[in-house]
């Protein structure tokens, strides 16, 4: 018992110093870095990472069309924040109301690395719960880095953290049949970003498949009372969505606010739009690297299943078909919440001598990714009043 709270512990310091590491380039405003050019604006430069200041505007006006209008520096619609699901502003907007020195800047920086740390210690939970007890330190502390584009996310003003927080847990849940908490923290999910609605369709179809099989043999009526009907509780997760859109309805006076939020949905067919430099948000053609994402995604979706890991394969397996469909060059970033069931399903390679060796090579690129990609991934922000 001990040790498993030394373990918490000692997970929670690692990914804190990772990114206070990963800040100190910006907060001592360095010149350079490894040869990297930074911007001199100190920790201005994380916080305006995109979309970071768009869910302060949503956490001060909630969403008030107005007041978004009449405060507001950002050449954007009021209904463009509807694509900003209202969690992780409102949380932002908590953190200011009890611990007001902060302001709305570094409690959203606030409510990040915290949701970011709690979901390595979730992760942590789900490892062990897996029967991954000898890994299960060292992948968490690997998943505090690795992904560079998930360490990069924990350390900015972005919803990622918390949608993942509340996957990993709402899939450790459903997977102990503790429905209810599987059904709130799914709903806490869909209530941060718009795939949350992917969780319920994954419950339902892991529902389902287990007794797929019997269907031909079986009367409709009896084999539908096969099905594990005290899962009802996920359908707070639609309901969440609703409740979204209903919010989006009073303040908006549109219902449906969401969709017309801009080009803000990238779901698009044909599938592999990615690839096509004409579609607004590739612009590009060098994206190479988003076919070993699709790669690892469907071994690691084929793994799962060999594991007998169907809660986890599921979800991978619905949220990776959508990524599909995705017409964007951040697939990356798309692609962060399967990341921790992928590396479950990848556990023993990721836990050999030899991975562990190329891990720690790695350190050293991963950290440099992250802090040039910080460095240029900025809102242009002429004035920051607004928004203090």
């Amino acid at each position: 018992m001990i040790k498993t709270y030394k373990n918490y512990i000692l997970l929670a310091l690692i990914a804190l110093l990772t990114t206070m590491l990963l800040w100190s380039p910006f907060f001592l405003r360095l010149e350079t870095f490894w040869g990297i050019n930074l911007p001199q604006d100190g920790m201005a430069t994380v916080v305006a990472n995109f979309d970071g200041p768009y869910y302060i505007v949503a956490a001060k006006t909630l969403y008030d069309p107005v007041k978004i209008d009449q405060n507001f520096p950002f050449s954007l619609p009021p209904i463009y924040y509807s694509a900003h699901y209202p969690l992780f502003p409102l949380l932002i907007r908590a953190v200011v109301i009890v611990l007001p020195f902060l302001g709305y800047i570094y409690s959203m920086l606030f409510v990040s690395v915290i949701s970011g740390i709690l979901a390595v210690l979730m992760f942590y939970i789900l490892l062990n719960d897996l029967g991954l007890k000898k890994q299960s330190f060292y992948l968490a502390t690997l998943f505090t880095i690795f992904p560079a584009r998930w360490f990069v996310v924990r350390s900015v003003g972005s919803p990622e953290p918390l949608f993942i927080l509340f996957i990993i847990a709402s899939i450790y849940f459903f997977r102990n049949k503790r429905w209810w908490l599987a059904a709130i923290t799914g709903a806490l999910a869909q209530l941060t970003k718009s795939p949350g609605i992917l969780i319920f369709v994954a419950y339902v179809i892991a529902l389902i498949v287990p007794y797929w099989s019997s269907l031909a043999t079986t009367n409709t009526s009896l084999w539908f009372k096969k099905l594990h009907w005290r899962a009802y509780p996920i359908l707070l997760i639609p309901l969440a969505l609703l409740g979204i859109f209903a919010f989006y309805g009073a303040q908006y006076g549109n219902f449906l606010a969401y969709f017309g939020s801009g080009n803000n949905i990238h779901l698009t067919f044909p599938p592999f739009q990615a690839f096509n430099p004409s579609q607004a948000w590739v612009g590009t053609f060098w994206l190479e690297e988003i076919i070993w994402l699709y790669l690892f995604g469907v071994m690691g979706f084929a793994y799962l299943v060999k594991q007998k890991s169907p809660e986890l394969a599921t979800f991978v397996g619905v949220f990776f078909l959508s990524i599909l469909f995705v017409a964007h060059r951040d697939i990356a970033r798309y692609a962060l919440p399967i990341v921790p069931f992928v590396l479950v399903a990848f556990s023993n390679t990721l836990s050999s001598k030899e991975f562990k060796f190329v891990a720690a090579l790695l350190v050293i690129p991963i950290f440099l990714f992250s802090i040039a990609f910080i460095a240029n991934n900025v809102t242009p922000i002429a004035d920051w009043g607004p928004l203090l």
